[in-house]
């Protein structure tokens, strides 16, 4: 008997809750069918292409003053040796007074070197270790009596003495990825007051996981929020904006092993937002024959892909390894050579005939618009009874307080300093 009661009790409810149950949809059409899923696209393959590729890596030979007749300069042009024994000498910071900070990454420390008696030569008393333990220290900048210098995974900020000494190490921004095949990272603040940095691929040719690999960033002045500038940007260590334009130019180091001319290494006009191609093409939007096209983004083909970058401005020879750039303002060089970028090439290693190993001139037109690269320090690399070697590995360069130029040889320790005497 309890069974009755229950049901209607529900019953009732249900028409309270509900109202009276109707049968409307029962009589409406069914909905209209969804269209069918259509397949997703695969790009057709590439077609199999094979490389031949070399690894020639010149015999390294310690600096000697008597290389220096090795060396070639245009004419009117004078080089001579500064400072020599700094170890593995990478990028400098030249201060209004002459003093100069140098970064070595393998040491990971910072050192202030100063010409205190005007003799052209910095002695080892005029050189001391002003920060250390800074895990690859790399890169440097100055704002506002502050040194930003850049690790492989923090951009570390010090405040700056009279006498160049610097504070005690403080973190300005942290978890950049990881070194992986490429260490080097480069920081300079920007027109727009915001830092700008680098930071290359963890390997040689294949996408990664961590969208701030391979891409330039853009950190706002307190270190807190960034964002991924450019992307696809295999290593550009060099770059800088120019002078009068204020367009952002960097160089970029194309993947290894795709033979001896390919891929070029870069010269990009670097824009917000734009991809730049790496791995996937090179140059102007050329697709690369040697990168597996299954790992493109969306399973298009590469040549659409590429389509979809920003090509570059000027491309030179491969493998030449561009590590440092930066444009001439001073008056000591003739005035052709007025905002004009200067690259330091450090040198290849798996290409049949070397590569880089020397200072190039980026000719820029009465537009101000980049025109060619050309060889402007070169010599270091050569050929002697069929075996190759060099005594230079060019890194940083700087433009010292008299106009002169200054580069050092990461190899030998080395910082060249450039002359225009008019030939005398």
């Amino acid at each position: 008997m309890p069974r009755p009661v229950l049901t209607a009790l529900t019953a009732a409810l249900a028409l309270a809750s509900f109202g009276p149950v109707s049968t409307v949809h029962a009589q409406q059409p069914p909905p209209a069918l969804l269209p069918p899923v259509q397949p997703r696209p695969i790009a057709p393959p590439d077609r199999p292409v094979t490389v031949t590729a070399t690894r020639n890596e010149p015999t390294p030979l310690e600096f000697t003053m008597d290389k220096l007749a090795r060396l070639t300069v245009p004419e009117g042009f004078t080089l001579s040796v500064m400072a020599t024994g700094l170890g593995n000498a990478r990028m400098m910071h030249v201060m209004p007074d002459g003093g100069i900070y140098l970064t070595r990454r393998q040491q990971g420390d910072v050192w202030y070197l100063k010409d205190v008696n005007n003799d052209g030569k910095i002695e080892a008393v005029e050189r001391k270790q002003v920060a250390q333990n800074i895990k690859a220290a790399h890169g440097l900048d100055v704002k506002e009596g502050k040194l930003y210098v850049v690790g492989e995974k923090t951009v570390w900020v010090m405040t700056m003495a009279k006498d160049g000494t610097l504070s005690v190490p403080r973190v300005f921004a942290d978890g950049f990825p990881d070194a992986g095949q490429h260490p080097a990272r480069t920081i300079h603040w920007g027109p727009d007051g915001f830092l700008y940095a680098t930071f290359g691929s963890t390997n040689n040719d294949a996408p990664t996981l961590n969208p701030e690999e391979a891409t330039m960033l853009r950190i706002n002045p307190a270190g807190q929020i960034r964002e991924v500038f450019a992307r696809g940007l295999r290593h550009t260590i060099g770059f800088g904006w120019h002078p009068v334009t204020k367009t952002l130019y960097g160089f970029d180091q194309g993947s290894d092993w795709h033979g001896d001319n390919i891929p070029p290494e870069e010269m990009n006009v670097i824009l917000r937002g734009k991809n730049y191609g790496w791995p996937f093409c090179y140059g102007d939007k050329n697709p690369d024959p040697y990168v597996n096209v299954g790992n493109i983004p969306g399973k298009i083909t590469k040549a659409d892909y590429c389509a979809g970058t920003q090509g570059s401005t000027l491309n030179y020879t491969a493998h030449a390894a561009a590590i440092d750039a930066k444009f001439y303002t001073g008056t000591q060089f003739p005035a052709e050579f007025r905002n004009d970028a200067f690259v330091a090439y450090r040198g290849s290693w798996n290409r049949s005939e070397p590569s880089g190993y020397e200072i190039a001139r980026v000719n820029f037109d009465a537009a101000n618009k980049p025109t060619s690269i050309t060889p402007f320090i070169s010599g270091f690399v050569f050929e002697e009874n069929g075996e190759w070697k060099q005594f230079g590995r060019v890194a940083g360069i700087a433009q010292y307080t008299d106009g002169s130029l200054l580069f050092t040889d990461d190899q030998s320790g080395v910082i060249y300093r450039v002359r225009y005497t008019g030939g005398n």
